[in-house]
């Protein structure tokens, strides 16, 4: 199966050199938190990393893609609600959210309650975005209020503002802080107000090359593309 799955990603993959427009490699919208994890899984596809809901939006407008993978179910449903991605989608990975702070610890934070805390400087994603949405979450079910400094585009912005200093903390997904190599911190948030994220993804029905678009998906969702995903800290789904 994998020797199958590899070779047909290869053939679409890699294609006819010349064309007016390369068809054979597949062009992947995906959620900012998958920046990593997704180059390695297909290295030959074009991607496109932002928000989920920037990404969902721009497919809706007709932007060319073979691929949308979403960190939320809601915006893979704005797709296929407006028939720009073909139902039904697949659930290739789920997530779950951790406070990013800077390396070290330095202001002791040890749970959501901290960031509560007169003077800490608290990032979150922007509400729209699944992260943000997902923060919010947590952050109800663990009766905390908090005012954060901004609010970024996408989990990568959010992250960034505590790696280089300009935040105590963050609220983002676990595979963002394990990505971050050590220049951040994580603390877990215990599972009793912690947020599952589930990846869906689907074929854009406007894409020009279909095949390259199911043979990635099939192969994301291969024992060996599955396998790459956990390296990078993501759960089945």
């Amino acid at each position: 199966m994998r020797v199958l799955l590899v070779a047909v990603l290869a053939a679409v993959v890699v294609g006819a050199a010349g064309a007016h427009r390369d068809t054979t490699r597949p062009t992947v919208l995906a959620a900012a938190s998958l920046t990593d994890a997704f180059p390695k899984i297909g290295p030959n596809a074009r991607y496109s990393f932002a928000g989920s809901n920037a990404l969902a939006a721009q497919i809706r407008q007709g932007a060319p893609a073979d691929v949308f993978a979403s960190a939320d179910v809601d915006n893979l449903k704005k797709t296929t609600d407006a028939g720009t991605v073909a139902p039904p989608p697949q659930d290739f990975a789920t997530n779950r959210l951790e406070i990013a702070v800077e390396k070290g610890n330095p202001e002791k934070i040890e749970g959501l309650a901290d960031l509560e805390k007169s003077g800490l400087v608290v990032v979150l994603c922007a509400d729209q975005v699944p992260c943000g949405k997902y923060a919010a979450e947590s952050l109800a079910k663990a009766g905390v209020n908090i005012t954060p400094a901004s609010k970024e585009e996408n989990a990568k912005a959010t992250l960034s503002k505590v790696s280089i200093g300009e935040a105590d903390a963050s609220i983002v997904y676990v595979t963002d802080v394990k990505a971050a190599k050590g220049t951040t911190s994580g603390v877990r948030i215990p599972d009793k107000v912690n947020v599952v994220a589930t990846y869906p993804m689907g074929v854009v029905k406007a894409s020009r090359n279909a095949t390259a678009a199911k043979a990635w998906v099939q192969f994301v969702m291969s024992k060996d593309g599955q396998k790459t995903l956990r390296k990078f800290g993501f759960l089945p789904p």
